[in-house]
């Protein structure tokens, strides 16, 4: 059993080095193919780390690369990550911005095309996907990922206000710095970033199930076996067709378990009903695995 779990570890732990390592490459795409030609500015820590690029390059001088920039920036949230936060979550983090970092430095920039809303929306795109696909396999990116995960540890809170206020102020500076049609681009590229990385971290999306069964001791043992989810029980309900017996169970998962409660269903009841919804929100508390 300690082989079992020290295999599974390892392949978790190779997992997350090669998903940052993707990631890195995929950030400095963004950057290097459609940002930087663009004049478009990324959020939190990359947009910033762009910004001192474009205000070194003019006013400085010493040009601040934005890789180097993302790096130094990040230093003190890495000391903040490793006391608040973990050390494993804290070391993986560390090698997706170093990764990212230093791939920005070594992909020389390609210019494929100058126009600011292709740029804008293909940037968003490539980041979104990268950060999302980072997050779904339990890597932090570094940035404001820290601080909302430090936030919302002691508080309880969202980072939803201090992100704003941040992107706010990179918007307000790509406009100085590009022209205001510029920062309407660089509007748009944080939303196409953001949608693109909600679809890929599917962690995020909350859902409502309702399952319809006969069988509902095996369905929930088969349920809390696959996920760590608690499921509500009415009982004393019957099928209008033929008046059969059966047990209503709701539960609610997040997207990711989506497949694992198909899973669930098909070893326990396969001629259970399932009916699943999205939720707008939820006032309560709903277990969120990770940091």
């Amino acid at each position: 059993m300690d082989d079992f779990g020290s295999v599974i570890k390892r392949h978790t732990y190779i997992t997350k080095a090669t998903t940052s390592v993707i990631y890195g490459i995929l950030v400095s795409i963004a950057v290097n193919f459609f940002w930087t030609p663009g004049h478009i500015y990324s959020s939190g820590i990359t947009g910033f780390a762009q910004l001192l690029n474009t205000i070194s390059s003019r006013f400085l001088p010493v040009t601040i690369p934005t890789g180097a920039g993302l790096f130094i920036l990040n230093l003190p949230l890495f000391i903040l990550a490793w006391k608040a936060i973990g050390h494993e979550f804290t070391a993986f983090t560390f090698l997706s911005v170093l990764m990212s970092s230093v791939m920005i430095q070594l992909l020389h920039p390609i210019p494929l095309t100058h126009d600011p809303i292709i740029c804008a929306i293909f940037g968003g795109a490539v980041n979104g996907f990268g950060t999302g696909l980072a997050l779904r396999n339990g890597i932090s990116t570094g940035g404001l990922d820290i601080l909302g995960i430090v936030i919302r540890k002691r508080t309880g809170r969202s980072m939803g206000t201090i992100n704003m206020f941040f992107n706010s102020f990179i918007i307000i500076a790509a406009g100085f710095a590009y022209g205001w049609p510029y920062a309407l681009y660089s509007v748009l590229g944080l939303i196409v970033n953001a949608r693109i990385m909600d679809m890929t971290y599917t962690n995020q999306q909350r859902m409502q199930v309702m399952i319809i069964t006969d069988r509902p001791n095996t369905v929930i043992d088969s349920i809390q076996n696959h996920m760590r989810r608690g499921v509500t029980i009415v009982k004393n309900v019957e099928g209008a067709y033929h008046h059969d017996p059966k047990t209503i169970l709701f539960t609610v998962i997040s997207g990711y378990e989506m497949n694992e409660l198909e899973e669930a269903l098909e070893e326990s009841d396969p001629k259970a009903f399932a009916s699943v919804s999205n939720i707008v929100k939820i006032l309560g508390h709903f277990y969120e695995p990770g940091p």
